[in-house]
Formats: C-alpha cells, structure tokens, sequence
C-alpha cells in the first residue's frame, strides 16, 4: 500500500508541477506530461519497472476519449465523413505502410518484418493529436477534421492489422539474451498468454458472426437499453452512481469488445456514435470527462518515463536518423496526400504536421509482434524508441505549425479554409463579436441550438476554448448559407461589424427565404433605413438600447422616480421604433437626409409628437404631486 502511494504521489506531482509550466510557456499540456515522465524515469529514476504495467491502464484514457469523441458525432455526420474515412484516411495507411516497408527492406529485412514495421509505423498518436487540436481549438478547422478522419481510419485499421501480424510469424526469431549474446527462440517459448476470448478456436465465418453480434448489441443497447438504465439510477437520486453508470458502459463495451478481438476504443466510439442523440449525452460526458483528463495525463506521463535512453545514448545517430526518416517520410505522404483532398494553406500544414508521428497503438502492434515472433527483440525495443520519441517531438511540430501559420496570415494575407459545417438548427448567428456573442448566449441557455458562423478564425478558436461552438467561414457567401442550414432555420440573427455585409447579407436571405425571420444589428439609423428595404425584421442599433438605459439613469437623477423615468424610456423607445418606420418610407439612399424636405419634414413631426407624449408623463408627474 505505501509503494502504491509513493509512486501515485511521484506521478500526480510531477504532472501538477511540469503542466503548468508547460502550458505557461505555450508548450501545451502534452509535451508538459511527456516531459514529467522523462524526468521522473530516465533521468532522476523514481520511477521503475511498474511504468509498463502503468502505462497499460493508462491506454484507457484514449478509450474514454473515443466514447467522448464519439457522443459529439451524429450517425449522419460520420456517414458525411465515409470519404475522407475510405479515401484519405485508406490511402495515408495503405501509402505510409508501403513506403515504411521499403525502407525496411532496403535497410536488410525481410519481407515479413517489413510488413510488420510499415503497419506500425502507418498509425498516428490518437491521444496526443486530438489533445492538441482541442487546447488549440483546431478541431473544427478543414485540417483537423481531415486529421480526425484519418485517425478514426487508423483505429479501424488496427483489426485487420492484428489479424494479418501472426500471419507474418516466422518459426524462428533472433532474440537478445540475458548475458548479451544473440539466441534463437521458437515459437513455443513466446506463445501468447492464454486469456478471455469468444472467439478463439471458432472457424472464420464463427469469427464473423460473433463479432457482428457483438457489434449489434451495442447498437441496439445503446438505443433501448440505456434510458431504462438511466431511469432506474435516477429513483436512486445519488450523484455517484450516475458516475458509476457512465463508466459501467464504457468498461463494459470495452470488455466486451476485447472478447471478441477487437480494439476497445473503436467499440466506445461506437457506442458514443449511437448515443450522440440521446438526452443523456450530456450527462455522459460531464462525468467521464474528469476521467479522461486524467488518464490521458497518466498515459502520457508513462511513454514518457518508459523512453529507454540507454539505448539513445547507445545508437544515436541510427535512432534519431529513424525518427526523422519517420516523420519527414510520412509527412511527405500526408502533405500530398491532403493537397488531393483539397486541403490548402494552414489546413495543410495542420493535416502534414500533427499525424506524422508514430502512435501509441504502435505500443500494442510492437508487443504484439514479439510475441508472435515477427520481430526481434533488438530491432522491437529500437522501434519502441523511435514512436517514444516522434510522439514526443509531436507537440513540438504543434508550434512549428503555429510558426507556419502566423507566417502565411504576415507574409500573404492568406486566411483559414472555411469549415466544414455539419450542424444545423433552428437560429443561425452571423458574426460573434461583442453584439452576437450576448444573444448566442441568451438563446443558448434557454435551450435553443445555434450554428455560428464568423469570418474571424481568432474569434471562433477563442469561443471555442469556452465550450461554444461555432464555424469558421464568410457568413455573405450563400454556400456557407445554406451549409448551415439556411432552408430550415426559424431565425437569422445578422451581427456583423460591417454595415455592407450586413446589408448584403440580409438581402440575399431575404431573397432565398421569404418566409425567414431576420433580426439584424445596425451601426445607425441610416443604415437602419437601409436594412429595413433590404427586408429585416427586427433592427436594433448597436448603442441604441445602452444610451437609452443611460438616459433613464440621468432621468432618475434630476428629479423623476425610478418609474416615471421607465415610463419616460418604454415611450421613448416604442415612439422611436415607430418613427423609424416612418421615416424609411420617405428616405432615399441617393440624396443627403438633410437635402430631402419630405425626410426632413416627416422627422420634424415625429420629434413633436415624442416632445408632446414626453411632456404628458411630466405633466402628470406635477399633477400627482400637487
């Protein structure tokens, strides 16, 4: 007990220690975990041989992450995904494989081993690249949706890769012996410890159906079941036990995918994927999110405190020279790979620098083929090394994109690709700067959904960092328009800085959608006039309702009570919305307010009538008093 909690103190310390400093110096949370783990393993040594075992309970903090990607996902929005998950994310795993198996064999090994190593090297760090584009708020950027889609692609392909890796196996493997001198081992010495299985023994189409079945019942537990469940935990009415639930789902499917052989992580996704409409979803994430925090921090932590610098220090040039093959190659892939799909620009630095790393499934492809005997021991612990360190370099390649990006916005102007908006709902927010951010937040919390969209990529990172989604992209253009749902929205709320777009916007909705409510902001009442023929609804100057509130606070200070100076503001307010309405009867965009005597007698008028109804409220304000 007391080992247990030195080594959980030496862990929760240094990760509570090296984050902070990490994320202060714009490191990233990632890197500050990896370089926890390398202080505390291979430099001070407090920690020893328990990291493996560690690090094998940690991998669950990329399961929860999956479950928690997936509730995020509608089932129409992954079926929108099917290209770029066949195409993109198909050909980087199929390309990387080669080309890593040609340099394998080009370097003296056989066919077999090749294979296995151009697999391995074909997957990128799930964990660490998701991580980095939620702290940087790149996820719903083109890049980082083309990064996620190849992911989602590489955590598929693990199966067929686990299937295919005892095919490779050969009768003989050299291996390392205890005193230094190369042994041979068969197979018999390195059989694969026994464990669960419901598979095992059972002819391929038995294989098939069982996980098939497996598959169905978390479709059809996660629609049927799962309500129920809830409804019962509820008569409990304890906080805890919602917790225990969500995480009963998620060991339960993630057990029951490894029965059948298959990768844990892609069985909570699914899961997630069919929960993603459920009224429970939000429940589901607010209780295993601390969770997943913090096993993603542990797993982290443990490939940074298992990196074996022994063997650095031993081959260094050879092993660093691997990781940069590694990581120059496979971007070289994913850079051309991302120009076919229509990736420019940023996005494609993003999609090219955030996957050309090794991932941690290669951990389990590595273990996986030792035990199968298709790789030996010298050249498994140097491919262990190699996706330590690439996954380490990994946020660095972050801050160089960051480079990259400032430089390209300095140098050439160049914006962002739009996003690719796969919400919808029933109010649609242009522009989310000070006006639209207060009513995107009104009308989210009573309940409402929102798609926002804003042409200022700063703007909708830092919106996102607060929990508030919302797309990249010109709110004028008509395909944004109608990407976000433009034909069944109820509302369109028009919030943009600038006068001329507003206008232009309002117009072409207008047009699109007769029956669309549009409620837009005005910089004055000039352009209140121009908004009302372009055919909004409801028009709200941008100072209007603040100078007016400032008004009654003056009345309330020279002598009216709290409710005559209300009185005073709701008639000021009602008149004014009617003069407007007057008033843009007569306007005429094409002469000066002041050189139109229509214009300038109706204003005259109506500033009366207000004097006139204004006076009404003094008079019997003195009358009462009397």
């Amino acid at each position: 007990m007391e080992s247990f909690l030195y080594q959980a103190s030496i862990y929760l310390a240094a990760a509570v220690i090296a984050v902070p400093i990490a994320a202060r110096l714009g490191l990233g949370s990632v890197l500050g975990y990896l370089l926890a783990g390398i202080v505390i393993g291979p430099l001070l040594g407090v920690v020893g041989s328990e990291t493996e075992d560690l690090q094998h309970f940690a991998e669950f903090g990329v399961v929860l992450m999956l479950f928690i990607i997936g509730l995020e996902l509608e089932p129409r929005t992954l079926w929108d995904m099917r290209h770029r998950l066949i195409g993109l994310g198909g050909l980087q795993v199929v390309l990387t494989t080669a080309a890593a198996m040609g340099v394998a064999l080009a370097l003296g090994q056989d066919w077999q081993p090749a294979l296995a190593i151009g697999m391995i090297f074909a997957l990128s760090s799930t964990a660490i690249v998701l991580q980095s584009l939620s702290e940087k708020g790149l996820m719903q950027t083109g890049g980082g949706r083309s990064a996620f889609s190849v992911l989602l692609t590489q955590d598929i392909a693990v199966i067929p890769m686990l299937i295919v890796l005892p095919l490779l196996a050969s009768g003989s493997v050299v291996r390392l012996a205890e005193d230094g001198s190369i042994a041979r081992a068969s197979d018999a010495d390195h059989a694969a410890h026994a464990s669960l299985s419901l598979v095992e023994g059972l002819p391929g189409w038995g294989v098939a159906l069982v996980t098939l079945a497996a598959v169905a019942s978390i479709i059809v537990g996660g629609i049927y079941l799962i309500r129920p469940l809830f409804a019962f935990i509820h008569t409990a009415r304890l906080r805890e036990m919602y917790t225990a639930l969500a995480l009963m789902i998620v060991v339960g499917i993630a057990f029951l995918m490894s029965l059948v052989g298959l990768s844990p992580a892609l069985g909570t996704f699914l899961a997630g994927v069919v929960l993603a409409n459920s009224e429970f979803r939000h429940e589901l994430e607010s209780d295993i999110e601390p969770f997943k925090g913090l096993l993603l921090g542990l797993f982290f932590i443990t490939v940074g405190a298992g990196i074996d610098f022994g063997t650095l220090f031993r081959e260094p040039l050879l092993i660093l020279g691997l990781t940069l093959t590694l990581i120059l190659g496979k971007g070289a892939i994913l850079y051309v790979l991302g120009r076919l799909f229509g990736l420019r620009g940023r996005n494609q630095w993003l999609f090219t620098l955030g996957l050309a790393q090794a991932g941690e499934f290669g951990f389990v492809l590595v273990s996986f083929s030792l035990q199968q005997n298709v790789l030996p021991d010298i050249l498994g612990a140097r491919i262990l090394l190699v996706i330590a360190l690439s996954m380490l370099i990994t946020p660095l390649l972050f801050i160089l994109y960051d480079y990259i990006s400032r430089r390209l916005q300095a140098e050439g102007g160049e914006q962002p690709d739009d996003d690719e908006i796969d919400e919808q709902g029933p109010v649609i927010i242009a522009g989310i700067g000070r006006f639209g951010q207060i009513v995107n937040r009104l009308v989210q919390s009573t309940g409402f959904k929102t798609v926002v969209l804003d042409h200022d990529m700063q703007t909708i990172q830092l919106m996102r960092r607060f929990g508030f989604k919302g797309f990249f992209g010109d709110p004028t253009r008509p395909d944004i328009l109608h990407a976000a749902g433009l034909e069944k929205a109820s509302v369109l709320v028009v919030a943009l800085d600038d006068p001329e777009a507003t206008t232009k916007l309002v117009t072409y909705a207008r047009t699109a959608r007769p029956d669309l409510h549009i409620v837009a902001r005005a910089r004055d009442r000039t352009h209140v006039y121009r908004l009302y023929q372009a055919g909004a609804n409801d028009i709200v100057r941008e100072t209007f309702d603040s100078s007016l509130r400032a008004g009654r606070y003056v009345l309330e200070n020279v002598g009216l009570s709290e409710y005559e100076a209300s009185e005073a503001e709701k008639t000021f307010y009602a008149h004014d919305r009617y003069s407007v309405r007057e008033l843009a009867k007569v306007w005429d965009p094409d002469v000066a307010s002041a050189e139109n005597k229509a214009y300038v007698e109706r204003a005259r008028e109506l500033e009366k009538e207000l004097e006139a109804e204004l006076l009404q409220i003094i008079e019997k304000r003195s009358s009462n008093a009397a």
